[in-house]
């Protein structure tokens, strides 16, 4: 939403941009800041600091309840309604539990500041917890994590986990070895990330296999609780629960009353506008638009990006001077998962990288993406640091022990 925002404020256009968080976000360094390894400052930006020289761009906090499509508004649960002439929908997805929404609870997702808040509380208060009891099977389920499943989040996730216990946690306790932590990654389906190559995703299993996370392949987790797992017929007693397996188009999406398809997401035409509207578009994460394959588009944040930038300029022009709307094409620029300590897979077509190579092009591609030169030089300068010390200085658990935190206490 920012990228057509800015588009179209610099054609000087009116724009009001609504958002009930007040910074942009940098979705792909979220598992980073779950894991200690950078602080929330880092991969966001206040909205209204990026926009401020954009003066036909007013920005409102404020949350979406409803559109009155009739008269062409939009509802705040604030109270009041915003009109307008032309409406970009790009409220992002959430947690898909398949059906299981009770699963929330118990496994909490990473999207936002506050999940990844909340997951690097959860970790780092199980480490805690465990350190204060004496009966060694209780500190065994407090340092079990279990992550489901095994797409980029998943392996991302997983191997940060396995990195911060061995590694940036050995030394710091005297009751627990953390190194003892057992990590699983659990999949599905008959290997991890399904989107890459097979040799990818073989990479990925033994460079977290050698980190001491045990991956378990064609398995499906039947039941969640508060401190356990149905995987098959195996009742498992875990510290915590992770979900990186599945996503759902913001609800958002589902106001228009159109068509939509499994995870919620609207059908688009090449030009962004939601089909059987003329004045409505989405982008990102709440539009399947079909690229060159046929297939949606991914929910990445280079997809969104590069919509939001189309959508800004084409429109510009055809408001400015009636020019035609646009078709949009999509060039991707690979796809990238992080499997540990300066290792990575990176894809785009035939070009594929593996190891050290691929992480540090990922290195390099997402800082340049991040927002502001203050915020590069700072994640450059924390990486290298991390890489030379193994030292995590987001370690911070920031609200006082009493009993265990429930994922909807912010």
């Amino acid at each position: 939403m920012g990228s057509a925002a800015r588009e179209l404020g610099k054609a000087g256009l009116s724009v009001t941009l609504i958002d009930r968080c007040n910074h942009h976000l940098f979705q792909p360094l979220l598992y980073q800041v779950a894991t200690a390894a950078l602080s929330a400052t880092d991969i966001a930006e206040p909205i209204r600091k990026i926009l401020w020289r954009l003066p036909s761009v007013q920005v409102l906090l404020a949350d979406v309840v409803d559109l009155d499509l009739a008269s062409s508004s939009v509802i705040l649960r604030e109270g009041g309604a915003i009109h307008y002439d032309n409406l970009v929908i790009a409220t992002g997805a959430t947690h898909g539990y398949f059906g299981h929404q009770e699963w929330a609870s118990y496994a909490p997702g990473l999207k936002t500041l506050v999940d990844a808040r909340s997951i690097r509380e959860q970790i780092l208060l199980a480490f805690e917890r465990a350190e204060r009891v004496l009966e060694t099977a209780e500190q065994e389920r407090l340092m079990t994590f279990a992550i489901v499943g095994g797409g980029p989040t998943g392996v991302e996730l997983s191997g940060s986990i396995a990195e911060l216990a061995r590694f940036t946690l050995a030394r710091d306790f005297r009751n627990i070895r953390p190194s003892a932590a057992k990590i699983m990654l659990i999949e599905a389906g008959p290997r991890l990330l399904p989107a890459f190559s097979p040799r990818a995703s073989n990479f990925a299993e033994t460079r977290l296999r050698r980190l001491g996370v045990d991956v378990e392949l064609n398995t499906a987790v039947q039941d969640i609780g508060p401190d356990w797992l149905l995987i098959g017929d195996r009742h498992v007693k875990v510290g915590s629960t992770f979900w990186a397996a599945g996503v759902a188009a913001s609800p958002v999406a589902r106001l228009l009353g159109t068509e939509i398809d499994k995870v919620g997401r609207v059908f688009v035409e090449n030009d962004l506008k939601v089909r059987g509207f003329d004045n409505v578009f989405a982008l990102g994460d709440v539009a399947n638009f079909a690229g060159s394959d046929g297939k949606p588009l991914p929910g990445l944040a280079q997809v969104a990006k590069q919509q939001g930038r189309h959508l800004g300029r084409s429109l510009a022009r055809h408001l400015r001077q009636g020019e035609p709307l646009e078709p949009f094409r999509y060039r991707g620029r690979g796809n990238t998962a992080i499997v540990g300590r300066h290792a990575a897979v990176f894809e785009q077509g035939r070009f594929r990288l593996i190891g050290w190579p691929a992480w540090f092009a990922w290195a390099i591609i997402h800082v340049y993406l991040l927002v502001g030169f203050q915020h590069r030089m700072q994640v450059s300068l924390q990486w290298l640091w991390r890489y030379l010390t193994y030292e995590r200085g987001a370690r911070l658990i920031s609200h006082e022990l009493h009993e265990p935190k429930s994922f909807n206490d912010n």
